[in-house]
């Protein structure tokens, strides 16, 4: 029996020039053959550094793959040689190698795989996710773990730079209202009683500032039991979570602005990044320009308060609007066809209509769209949004909600199908200041927290005491880049008596805060120190600078859109006793299958 050498001299990828007429020892997938006699074959040796030629000059060497699949895993003794017909697409494309052994290491037991593997990406989502482990043999889909793995390093290093300490909390911990479901992990020892799986280690990290540490961080595992997005992965995700002590909203930024620019000038797919200052936009601000609370800064159209002009002209869905909002396009070349479908793409989106009118070829007149319920208004309207001919003016109309979410929109489409509105190659930051401390809840029609509980309101007990409590501002903050939120920040209520007055306005009262929040509101009460903090989200870092549309596609093993590990085959049946150790009896709807056998 032949022995196997498990070493290897050298990877795929590494050989060049210089190493011609050494013998070395390769180990790799076989990633296919070209055949081109019984004794001559050009074989593609792919390992995770790259791929090298191996080139088969004798039967006998043929023979050893008769019958191998590819993707079978092989071990490759031979000598190195200078190709006659190089290749300078690949780094080894100068070289190849003649065998004089070959081992099959590992045998793909299969005629046919699920799909190519290097246009994996091409595939049926769920059959990729499936067959995960051959989708990451992709070098595409292998190089976003690369990169993942390389940004979380630099982000640690970074913090630690800053003298941040990386500590762990807990995964197993008590159910906490964080906004949204809990993942129940039920106890065995405590009869009817259940651990929850942290949606974000809030209240851990408040108490190592109680505690007397100064400045923390760790990559935080969090879990949500909410639905999957583009930019949201179910289940779980990872952010760079960290908390200061005796620290203002200017010491969060400062961090943070010197933290992520370069680790995204140095891996990001563009090379231009915001540097600090980010710009800062109030909250309602930003809806009220940009009909949105995450504006994609790298595009220049911006929402105009439109209400008066456009109120009162005889046509109905402006008459009855509480708001109109215009988005001015200058020079705009696109045809009916094409403003249709911006008109279209943009309802589909925000669930609200929106209109069009274009500057006549005279410049003096209106055209198209609504222009006909406009004819004693077209003078100002030219003026006022400084029309010139081929100019075309989009308009959302109705509640100030629905007339910003669509103009929003709007202003998006618009960015995305007329050339020259949006740099596409940057990555543009900005803070989202100045949240409103409270808000009505739209269901429950009573006075609610907006975001962060925990949040210092902007005055502290003054302003609760004396201010309107829609009026009051927090002190919170979003981190958003390219249009897309990384994190939610505050400065945190540290003061158990602001707290509890803050909880008293949305009908919580003292006991209601030591039942929902017992350890945190106990540390305080011994003293503790203004912290503030932010947890921008790794997986959405990393999907921007890889380019990626899908968050799936920088998570090693993600879940598919309705929360199910397609690979694993979680969630899963138990055993009934399983369920009986924890004391959980099922009862099931008739359309759900059994648990157990």
């Amino acid at each position: 029996m032949q022995k196997i050498r498990q070493s290897r001299t050298d990877t795929c990828g590494g050989l060049r020039i210089e190493d011609a007429g050494r013998e070395v020892v390769l180990a790799g997938f076989y990633e296919n053959m070209r055949k081109v006699s019984k004794n001559l074959g050009f074989l593609v040796l792919r390992d995770f550094y790259g791929v090298t030629q191996v080139v088969i000059e004798t039967e006998e060497m043929m023979e050893r793959l008769q019958g191998v699949n590819t993707e079978s895993t092989l071990q490759v003794t031979g000598v190195v040689r200078e190709r006659s017909s190089k290749n300078p697409d690949l780094p080894t494309g100068d070289i190849e190698v003649v065998p004089n052994d070959i081992l099959i290491l590992g045998k793909c037991r299969y005629n046919e795989l699920p799909f190519e593997i290097n246009r994996s990406k091409e595939a049926d989502e769920n059959a990729r996710l499936k067959y995960r482990y051959l989708d990451l043999r992709n070098p595409a889909v292998k190089d976003n773990m690369v990169l993942r793995s390389k940004v979380v390093s630099d982000l640690r290093a970074a913090m630690a730079s800053h003298d941040f300490l990386e500590i762990t909390t807990p995964i197993l911990t008590c159910s906490s209202p964080e906004g949204a479901r809990d993942y129940l992990v039920p106890s065995r020892l405590h009869e009817g009683k259940f651990y929850a799986l942290p949606q974000a280690p809030q209240q851990f990290k408040q108490i190592l500032m109680a505690s007397g540490f100064d400045r923390y961080f760790q990559i935080a595992p969090c879990f949500r039991d909410e639905d999957a997005r583009a930019d949201r992965s179910p289940g779980e995700f990872y952010q760079l979570d960290m908390e200061m002590a005796f620290a203002t909203q200017e010491d969060v930024f400062d961090v943070i602005e010197d933290v992520l620019p370069g680790v995204f000038e140095k891996y990001g797919k563009y090379k231009k990044a915001s540097t600090a200052p980010f710009r800062r936009i109030a909250y309602l601000d930003a809806l009220e320009t940009y009909g949105t609370d995450k504006p994609d800064l790298r595009i220049d159209l911006k929402l105009e308060e439109a209400t008066d002009i456009f109120k009162g002209v005889g046509f109905e869905p402006f008459d009855t609007a509480d708001v109109i909002k215009a988005v001015t396009v200058h020079g705009f070349e696109g045809s009916r066809k094409v403003i249709d479908k911006i008109v279209s793409d943009a309802e589909v989106v925000s669930g609200g209509k929106s209109y069009w009118i274009k500057c006549g070829d005279d410049g003096a007149a209106l055209a198209g769209g609504v222009s006909k319920f406009l004819a004693d208004k077209q003078a100002d309207i030219i003026e006022k949004f400084a029309l010139k001919p081929g100019d075309t003016v989009f308009i959302s109309a109705g509640s100030r909600a629905q007339a910003l979410k669509t103009g929003g929109v709007l202003i998006k489409t618009i960015a995305q199908a007329v050339p020259g509105h949006m740099d596409r190659e940057a990555y543009e930051f900005c803070w989202i200041v100045d949240f409103p401390m409270y808000e009505i809840g739209e269901e429950s029609g009573k006075l609610e927290f907006c975001h962060n509980p925990f949040s210092m309101p902007q005055g502290g007990l003054e302003a609760l005491h004396n201010v309107d409590p829609l009026k009051i501002l927090a002190y919170q903050y979003d981190l958003v880049c390219n249009g897309v939120e990384l994190s939610s920040g505050a400065v945190r209520n540290h003061d158990p008596e602001i707290m509890i007055e803050a909880f008293k306005l949305v009908g919580l009262g003292e006991e209601d805060v030591k039942a929902k929040f017992p350890a945190m509101y106990n540390a305080f009460c011994y003293g503790a120190p203004p912290h503030a903090g932010i947890a921008p989200g790794v997986d959405r870092m990393i999907m921007l600078i890889a380019g990626e549309e899908s968050i799936r596609e920088i998570i090693p093993f993600p879940m598919n859109k309705n929360a199910e590990d397609l690979m694993m085959g979680a969630p899963s049946p138990v055993e009934p006793s399983q369920l009986s150790e924890v004391h959980i009896a099922l009862e099931l709807s008739e359309n759900t299958e059994e648990t157990g056998d």
